[in-house]
């Protein structure tokens, strides 16, 4: 029996990952899952695996390569979401703030260093061709952080999953303005590498078993009941969501996708030239 202690977001885009855990599937091929819900996002993964308390973490394609470039020993087994992600941006119900010109020199919630929320409050200062080195951030550990700090206006913004967030708009704990989209898949699977090397054939199969899952709810007929009444999210929402959003249901290559990404950190002065050296070797070495 392999034994995987394994993170991701408690959100919609992991429920194969639920599926597959209750339903039996990677038990059945001798694989013990672990999972513990990351609602710290992407950099409480990094640290998890930083710290060895997470063997795999299903995160940001632009976290992960941002922090194994920089020297984290993990590396990706595959793009998990191939689609893009949809990054609401928020501001407090009762500002003033009605487009995202206004947000240019106010202070952006992020829920951690390193964080998707973090990493794409550059991507939006890029396509807003603000300043990025003037960008101010307020660390606020998950969501609920967040949204304190829209109503205590620690903050002025905050970027996250637009679904996720929507029934917080609705509850008048927020209000979205616009989006900024993700120009590259937005999930990956990434693992230790003192891992990856020791149980390397059951994380192939691991994968395969979501990747099969995944294309399983896609297809179900009332895949939309079954997301709103996991999430608590309407059926509505979900059906925009699910014609968005496509997982990697065969395991294909998408090597090439990081070249964006790798690309865009670099404009950004996120990673150093030295880091991205070389860059697919470091992100895909077994």
């Amino acid at each position: 029996m392999t034994r995987l202690k394994i993170g991701g977001v408690p959100e919609h885009f992991n429920l194969p990952w639920r599926l597959a855990m209750e339903e039996g599937s990677l038990k059945s091929k001798g694989i013990h899952v672990h999972w513990e819900d990351m609602t710290g996002g992407t950099g409480q993964m990094v640290r998890g695996l930083e710290n060895k308390s997470l063997d795999v973490a299903v995160l940001l394609t632009e976290g992960i390569t941002k922090s194994i470039l920089q020297g984290l020993d993990a590396s990706i087994l595959q793009i998990y979401v191939t689609s893009s992600l949809h990054w609401g941006i928020h501001v407090p119900f009762n500002s003033d703030i009605k487009t995202v010109n206004q947000l240019e020199g106010k202070t952006f919630a992020i829920s951690r260093e390193g964080s998707g929320s973090h990493l794409m409050s550059y991507v939006l200062a890029d396509r807003e061709g603000w300043d990025i080195d003037k960008l101010d951030f307020s660390v606020i550990g998950d969501i609920y952080g967040g949204l304190w700090a829209l109503e205590n206006n620690d903050s002025q913004a905050f970027l996250w999953e637009k679904y996720t967030t929507h029934p917080y708009v609705e509850q008048e704990k927020c209000r979205y303005i616009d989006e900024v989209v993700t120009p590259w898949p937005c999930f990956a699977i990434a693992v230790r590498n003192e891992v990856l090397h020791e149980h390397e054939t059951p994380l192939r199969n691991m994968c395969e078993i979501i990747n099969h899952k995944a294309l399983e709810l896609k297809q179900h007929p009332k895949a939309d009941e079954l997301i709103a009444w996991r999430y608590g999210l309407k059926k509505y929402d979900v059906r925009k969501w699910l014609k968005e959003t496509d997982w990697n249901y065969d395991g294909s290559n998408y090597e090439s996708a990081f070249d964006h990404a790798v690309e865009y950190l670099l404009r950004l002065n996120l990673i150093t030239e030295d880091q991205a050296d070389n860059y697919s070797a470091k992100l895909f070495r077994n």
